[in-house]
Formats: structure tokens, sequence, C-alpha cells
């Protein structure tokens, strides 16, 4: 017995396809306002990156200052100069 050959279904012409692209397919203005959100986005995200680093810094600061005599001596030992 002969096995039945699948025949090809019928796909989308390429060249309709070919021609378009994303910016094709969406409006202008809706390609503008896609952009100025991803720029806000990032600003946003910039600058949430820039204040976690400052609170840390405030924090690293913080602790430094409230350090007892022991923890000092402890982290910092016999580095200073002796008089």
């Amino acid at each position: 017995m002969a096995k039945k050959r699948r025949q090809p279904t019928s796909s989308p012409k390429k060249t309709e396809q070919e021609g378009l692209t994303l910016s094709d397919a969406l409006g202008d203005d809706i390609l503008e306002k896609l952009k100025a959100a991803k720029k806000e986005l990032s600003v946003a995200e910039q600058e949430k990156e820039e204040k976690r680093q400052e609170q840390l810094r405030r924090e690293r600061k913080e602790r430094e200052k409230n350090k007892s005599f022991e923890e000092l001596l402890e982290e910092y030992g016999d580095v200073g100069s002796k008089y």
C-alpha cells in the first residue's frame, strides 16, 4: 500500500507580509506615545536607582558614625600610627 502524501496547506502570501513593519501597522501618533512612555520609564528607573544609592550611602555613613570604640578597634585594629 502506498502512503498518502500530505499536500502543503496554503499559507498567507509572504509578499503581503514582507512590506509591513510594526511602525507601518501602528499609527505615527501611537508610535510616538510608546517612545515617550519608554523614555519616561527609563528616566524614572534611573531616578529610583540614584535614590537607592543615596540611601545606601546615608545608611553606611550613619552606621559608621554610631560605631562604638570597640567596633572601631576591631575594624581598624593597630593600623593607626603610634605616638
